[in-house]
Formats: C-alpha cells, structure tokens, sequence
C-alpha cells in the first residue's frame, strides 16, 4: 500500500489530499460560472450564484464526447485523477485526449458559492441550504449556456457526486447516454441523517461557534467534527487489520491517525461550508424532484413524484451502473440494493473492499483497478453481470 492510496483513503480528513492533487501530472484548466438572479429550491434568490469548475482535454467538434464529474464532500475539481488514464496508470477508464471531461464543485467548497464567500444578506449562517437539485441545476444551466454542451456521454459520481448522477437521471432524463454511481445512494435515508446531525453537533457545541456568527474558527469543534467523521470513514474490519498502516510509513501509529484527523480535517475549511454541504448531503431525494417545467422537451418531461424515491428510480431512463463499497458506513450497501430493485437498466456491482466509504474512489490499488475496469467496460456499452 503506497503512500499515494493511504492518502486517497483518507478522503476529506488530512492535508496530504491536497498535495497529492497539486502533484498530479493532469492539469485542469479552471473556469468559473455565474449565475444571476439565481432561485434556490428554498425560494432564496442569490443575486449572483458561482460555479468553479474544470475541464480536461477539448470538445470534439461533434459534441459529443463530454462526460460530467460532479464533486463530492468539499472537494475540488481535481477528485476524479483516479479515473484517468496518465502514463503511470495506462488502465485508467477516461482518456483526457479523446474524452472532454467536466468536473463542478459543490456549492459551499469554499470556491463555488458558499457561506463563507457570499456578502450580505447571505453570508455564514445565513446562506440559504442548497440542494443536491440546486447544483444539478446550476451546473446544468452553464453546460448548456457557457459550454453549449446539448448532451453528455456520461456523468459519473463519487459520494455526493453519486447523489448528482442519479439527479440527473430523474431531473434530465435524456441528457446523458448513462450514468455511474459509486459509493453513494439516490436518497439519504434516516441513519445518514443521524450521523450527519452528529458531525454538525460537534462543531456547533463549541461556543465559539456563535451561531455561524464566529469571529475566529471554532477550532475544538472543527477538531471534534474531523473525530467523529473518522470514525464513519472506513469499516470496522479495515481498522481491526490495521490497514492504516502502509510499507512507506510502518511506524504509523492509531494515535497519530486520530490526531491527524483531529487537527487537519481539510485544512482551513470554513466551519459554516461544513454544515452547509452536511445539510445539502441530509436533504437528498430524487423522489422530491418536481414536475418538469413547462416547455421542456417531450423526451425530458417527468411528473412531480412527491417525495416517493421509488418513482423517481423507476423514470431513470438511461443505463446506471450502481457501485457501492460493500463496507460503506455512509451508504450502506443494503441502501444501493434497496434502491436498485426501483431502477430500469441498473447493474449493481458492489465494490468488494474493506476500506468502506473511500473505495468508492479508488482508495487502494485494488479498490482503483475494480472501479477503472468497469466503468471502462459500462462506458463501451459491455455488459457486467449484476449483483444477485
């Protein structure tokens, strides 16, 4: 296990992530977005709503070799390096010289529109709650108005990119070929929400907090929120073999892991971004989707299915492939195959790893090569036989 996959495994937890994206030899170019007068599904219009995104490689002249790649908690547009294909990883799934690949970053990443970004009216605590749909949506209007992007090849999410893919699904049902889903569900059923609330309670038990009205970062809170996150990252079993541990760093002990997360849970990240994508992350249900607006295309129209997940599932339209890590304590695997009954097309393919929530990314060798064959395969149009 080398240092690079030990650093992938603690996704979101340790400063190391972002070294390890400023060294990759891909280079996004990094674009910006804004949207006027933009209408949250809360009934909050922003004046201006921003999007950070990156591209790499070039549109093809047809069009038609876009794929999207939504980003999940607090990324930024680099998340997805471990699905492409470079000299030192030749098996990777997307090939940046025949492909246009598109990665956005969620509202409140501290780039995109956030609390902690935004001036008055809206800015820390009262930044209104943006949807999984808000971005959809957003990301949706700069693809077709900056990009002029008429239909994606492909979208493909990890986590709460996951969440995007099947948004996009019910939201545009024709505007991508297929969609992958990895390490992540359609909707965040109750024990998601129970332990998001947990992670929120631990940074706003600090009194420094103040609300969201802080004058300095509420530095126990944060350091108790990167804790208890831990603690949901990997499985059980991943830390009882001690996998932690790797060739290049033997004498890592458990305390320095704990520690590292205590003290570098995403360096500098605004305490009020953090609760804003935990709540955007509680919030998430295809089955809230409305009715298509009037005027859509006959092949995008979709009734309102009221809050019922499993109508919203069973309007996806285009092929899905389902890859849930089979050790997952943010999305459990019987979540993927609860849903996966309610989808046309689906093929659910669990990721047989013990590093939970991060295989999902490619978090080991092994972890990366299942996720990278794949989707190679899904994206040819081969079949993959379905989990039974």
């Amino acid at each position: 296990m080398h240092k690079r996959n030990f650093v992938l495994a603690l996704i979101l937890i340790a400063a190391p992530i972002l070294r390890a994206q400023t060294a990759s030899p891909l280079h996004p170019e990094q674009h910006e977005f804004v949207l006027h007068n933009f209408k949250t599904e809360s009934g909050v219009v922003l004046p201006e709503a921003r999007i950070v995104y990156g591209t790499y490689g070039q549109l093809d002249a047809a069009g038609d070799n876009a794929i999207l790649l939504p980003s999940h908690y607090m990324a930024r547009l680099t998340g997805y390096e471990w699905l492409m294909k470079t000299p030192d990883y030749p098996n990777g799934a997307l090939d940046t010289t025949k492909l246009f690949l598109i990665t956005s970053e969620l509202f409140g990443n501290g780039r995109s529109s956030s609390p902690s970004n935004t001036p008055e009216p809206f800015h820390g605590p009262r930044f209104p709650v943006m949807t999984i749909r808000d971005n959809v949506n957003a990301v949706h209007q700069m693809l077709t108005e900056q990009l002029h992007i008429k239909h994606l090849r492909a979208v493909i999410g990890f986590s709460m990119g996951a969440q995007q893919a099947f948004q996009w699904a019910v939201s545009y049902p024709t505007y991508m070929d297929r969609i992958v889903a990895t390490s992540g569900t359609a909707k965040t059923y109750g024990h998601g929400i129970v332990r998001l609330e947990g992670q929120i309670a631990a940074i706003t038990a600090d009194s420094t907090f103040n609300h969201g009205d802080y004058t300095a970062p509420p530095q126990k809170g944060l350091e108790a929120f990167g804790v208890v996150w831990l603690g949901w990252l990997h499985s059980q079993e991943w830390w009882r073999q001690e996998l932690w541990r790797s060739p290049d760093r033997p004498n890592l002990t458990l305390q320095q892991v704990i520690d590292n997360a205590r003290h570098n849970f995403i360096p500098g990240a605004d305490a009020n971004n953090l609760i804003l994508q935990c709540r955007t992350w509680e919030a998430n249900n295809v089955g809230d989707t409305p009715a298509s607006s009037a005027g859509a295309p006959p092949s995008e129209a979709h009734p309102a299915f009221n809050g019922d997940e499993k109508k919203a599932l069973a309007s996806i339209k285009v092929p899905v492939l389902y890859m849930p890590s089979a050790t997952d304590l943010y999305f459990p695997v019987t979540d993927a195959r609860y849903e996966a009954q309610y989808i046309p097309g689906v093929t659910l393919l669990p990721i047989p790893s013990l590093w939970g929530h991060p295989a999902g990314a490619g978090a080991s060798p092994a972890d990366k090569d299942f996720l990278n064959k794949n989707i190679t395969a899904f994206l040819a149009g081969e079949t993959i036989a379905t989990d039974k």
